[in-house]
């Protein structure tokens, strides 16, 4: 059951790392600016996290199989849209669709791993299937270029339409979910959707809340923003590469990301130590990404993407920290609020470096050095913020 669930996370991971090798290729033929493509990529990320409150209700209320069966077709008919898409405005519509269509394939396997594993599994497992995951952004480098070269862009929407057909039919064959998904804990009534909304955003009133949001909002944003939006883009126009050798990359920085999580899932330490391992890591991503921006050697871009890719999957840390900081009766409802402050992060910082990228030329910057140090701050914001307030008190460690 969880292998299925995971197909469709896999498939939101390729969804979410498209514009990484279809951005120059979009821009040529639809004449987009820096900006656009920052929004257009963003625009999943925020349909995806606005979307984490309605899905985290609808979880309470009717649990994983059908949450997912319902919001997934959403993102079948977004990239067939897409796939057929002659302007700006159709690509974007597109792309909200796909990223409503995605917003539970994440949480439904997060929640399934905190149901049917010990405490004792849940950072192990939540890695390896987050290493599993990581099959749909492989997709999205160099077997994506080689679709795009060979064929066009809209081949490469077509196929992931018909991948995202073939997952919900293996969801809808194979999940099946005990009796107590349908009730509220304890065998009570199922609470209201009013009901479940107001004990989401009743976290809040948790002292540990703020910091997680914030920390949350930066830690995989800078991952996913480098390898699913300005990678290609920068290996194309900064040092020339052609569209495939830029899949190459992406595919070893893919490559390094896939082993990453489950790494780190085994190497948790819990407790304090894991969130100075939490802190330290987002520094250290913060430097890389801000020397990105600024060396301009193709081979220190190239080697400093792969290394990131290889520390990518120290986010899995972020789970059995938020697992550990709620106690059970909420831990679903903070595991969607804290998916929700992960996506909008992600819209916000590629919007804000998309935007960077644009006004840089009229100050005299390069575009990728704008957007690259914009991302380096951001990230650099969040870890502060994590540090700087309350957080949860350490089990152990």
């Amino acid at each position: 059951m969880l292998l299925a669930l995971t197909s469709a996370f896999a498939l939101s991971q390729a969804f979410r790392t498209v514009a990484s090798i279809m951005g120059p290729p979009l821009a040529g033929q639809l004449h987009l600016s820096p900006q656009q493509l920052g929004l257009w990529a963003a625009s999943y990320h925020f349909a995806f996290g606005f979307m984490q409150l309605a899905m985290g209700v609808s979880l309470d209320l009717w649990g994983v199989r059908r949450t997912i069966l319902l919001a997934f077709p959403m993102a079948m008919a977004g990239a067939a849209l897409s796939a057929q898409a002659d302007s700006y405005p159709v690509l974007m519509l597109g792309q909200l669709l796909i990223g409503t269509g995605c917003a539970p394939a994440f949480l439904v396997c997060t929640l399934f791993i905190s149901r049917h594993f010990s405490a004792a599994r849940f950072t192990a497992t939540s890695g390896l299937v987050m290493s599993l995951s990581n099959l749909g952004v492989l997709a999205t480098a160099t077997p994506l270029a080689w679709l795009i070269e060979l064929r066009s862009w809209r081949w490469g929407f077509g196929v992931l339409a018909a991948a995202s057909v073939l997952s919900w039919v293996a969801i809808w064959w194979l999940v099946r979910e005990p009796a107590r998904a349908g009730t509220a804990a304890g065998g009570g009534r199922r609470p209201s959707a009013l009901a479940s909304l107001r004990e989401l955003l009743r976290l809040f009133a948790l002292p540990q809340t703020a910091g997680l949001v914030a920390y949350a909002a930066v830690g995989y944003a800078g991952f996913i923003s480098l390898r699913g939006l300005w990678l290609g883009p920068l290996l194309v126009e900064r040092h020339g590469f052609s569209l495939v050798q830029s899949g190459n990359v992406a595919l070893a920085m893919t490559l390094a990301s896939m082993a990453s999580p489950a790494v780190f899932g085994r190497l948790d330490p819990g407790g304090a130590r894991r969130v100075r391992w939490m802190l330290t890591l987002t520094l250290v991503a913060a430097m890389m990404v801000g020397t990105i921006g600024l060396v301009r050697l193709a081979w220190a871009d190239v080697a400093l993407a792969v290394t990131y890719g290889m520390l990518s999957g120290s986010g899995v840390l972020q789970y059995g920290y938020v697992r550990d900081a709620y106690p059970e009766a909420v831990r679903g409802r903070a595991l969607s609020l804290f998916t929700m402050a992960m996506f909008l992060g992600i819209s916000l910082m590629q919007w804000a470096s998309g935007l960077a990228a644009s006004l840089a030329p009229s100050v005299g910057v390069e575009p990728f050095t704008a957007a690259l140090l914009t991302m380096s701050a951001l990230l650099l914001a969040g870890a502060l913020a994590f540090w700087c307030l309350p957080r949860a008190t350490p089990a152990g460690g």
